[in-house]
């Protein structure tokens, strides 16, 4: 029991350091248009396709509806994402909010590879699920 008494400080000390220095994705990707949760709402309410570059677990626990899942790095590449939009079909891209590098890398991708109409949802699920949004 002293033993664990001991290890719980360094543990939390571990857990505290790794979330305050995780690297925050950028508020902005060049050749994309940042959204926030109403905007990202306003899109969807229009039909406009929801990319979620996250792993497989998290889709599975919970997405934007009718999102199409192209896990980063196992999935997403150009012909994946081309077999779901045009270049000009507007895309959003989301994933787990701010701490999440992954929509902000695959906004990028898609605009070296030509896409045009890109937004970029960088407070992602969790600003969706904030304002009571729907969700699968």
């Amino acid at each position: 029991m002293k033993a664990l008494a001991r290890l719980i400080p360094t543990l939390l000390l571990i857990f505290v350091s790794t979330n305050l220095f995780a690297e925050e994705a950028p508020l902005k990707v060049d050749g994309a248009t940042t959204v926030d949760a109403v905007k990202a709402k306003e899109l969807f309410d229009q039909g406009v396709l929801f990319v979620d570059p996250r792993r497989i677990s998290d889709f599975e626990a919970g997405r934007i509806p009718d999102a199409v899942s192209l896990e980063m790095k196992s999935v997403f590449s150009e012909a994946s994402l081309a077999e779901h939009a045009q270049k000009s079909d507007p895309i959003v891209f989301y994933c787990n909010g701010p701490k999440c590098l992954r929509s902000a890398k695959v906004s990028k991708l898609a605009i070296g590879w030509g896409y045009t109409n890109v937004y970029y949802f960088r407070d992602g699920f969790p600003a969706w699920q904030a304002a009571g949004y729907p969700t699968e």
